[in-house]
């Protein structure tokens, strides 16, 4: 088998780590570790795997399209499970395989749903601000008065999409005590319609995939469906609810509270509404942010690539029709 030169713009850790190495040269200069950001356009990209020989690329946040596939290849690495960041139809002319890395952050983004439930419906942002502002009797009242709130045992929670994160939800709030229901047009196993779900759920706990389809999913219609005083948590993708609508009935009490991880654009104007609720949780982003991630993520790359050199089929190969015609 020829040694690989490995050029990785993404970090790379864990037991996978070492497969790659023993696949051949690993040269680590991950985007994260730079600051300020440093992120690769596909000129760039291809100018650096020219430079140390790359014959395999593994980016996460880098693009990677055009003159990166007239280098001789044998893969590229997409540490993404939906490897967006790669022009998957140029590689696969190029007769390039492209890996991803389908449930990488699958166990982080879920607990992170957890965090923001707890964080949203049990006061736990205020009160922490109340301790170090010395302010535990603030008011005049005591912090049982401030952040009385429901437990997640015996509470139901509705699964928005039955994904790899969706999964790892599930099970997560089934641990804490709750039903879980679920609703997913392409998973057999899911329980309910979506609109069912939405009228039964005291939380709603968004998982799908962003399609035209799913484009503004949790619209007025159906937030108007959804329980008073129901919890409504997207840790997926901004753009599956209409925020306008979301943020008039979290105003109005409709809604009892909200956790959200994402914004178009990933920014919120300081000025925006939900930024002065206090039954709003807000997070840019972070929920697949942990070094486990990494971790699955090079276990994935590696055994994908082991496999291609060994002339199998990955299980995570994006395009298995460069192989068919190579």
């Amino acid at each position: 088998m020829t040694e690989q030169v490995i050029l990785s713009t993404a970090p790379l850790r864990g037991e996978g780590l070492g497969r790659l190495r023993a696949l051949g040269e690993v040269v680590l200069d991950p985007w994260i570790d730079h600051e300020p950001l440093r992120l690769y356009n596909a000129a760039q990209l291809a100018e650096r795997a020219a430079e140390v020989g790359a014959t395999v690329v593994i980016c996460e946040a880098d693009s990677c399209k055009g003159p990166v596939f007239d280098l001789p290849l044998v893969a590229v690495g997409s540490t993404r499970g939906d490897p967006t960041n790669v022009d998957v139809a140029a590689a696969t002319a190029a007769g390039i395989p492209v890996l991803r890395a389908p449930g990488r952050n699958a166990d982080g983004v879920a607990e992170l749903a957890v965090a923001l439930l707890l964080a949203a419906t049990r006061g736990i942002v205020g009160a922490d601000r109340d301790v170090r502002d010395g302010q535990v009797y603030r008011d005049g009242t005591i912090p049982y008065q401030r952040f009385r709130g429901w437990q997640i045992a015996g509470r139901t929670v509705g699964i928005v999409g039955l994904g790899a994160v969706g999964r790892a939800a599930a099970w997560r709030f089934a641990g804490l005590g709750a039903t879980v229901i679920s609703a997913d047009p392409f998973a057999p196993d899911a329980t309910h319609s979506l609109d069912e779900l939405l009228s039964e759920a005291d939380v709603v706990s968004m998982h799908a995939a962003v399609t035209p389809e799913s484009v503004g999913l949790i619209s007025a219609d159906r937030i108007a469906r959804m329980q008073p005083g129901a919890v409504y948590l997207n840790t997926a993708r901004a753009a599956l609810h209409d925020i306008d609508a979301l943020t008039e009935a979290l105003v109005s009490g409709h809604l009892g509270a909200a956790g959200l991880d994402h914004f178009e654009g990933e920014n919120l104007a300081v000025d925006h509404p939900l930024c002065g609720l206090p039954n709003v949780v807000l997070t840019p982003h972070i929920g697949g942010a942990t070094y486990d991630t990494e971790a699955n993520h090079t276990a994935l790359m590696a055994d994908g690539l082991g496999a291609l050199l060994r002339g199998e089929t990955p299980s995570n190969l994006v395009n298995p029709e460069v192989l068919t015609h190579a």
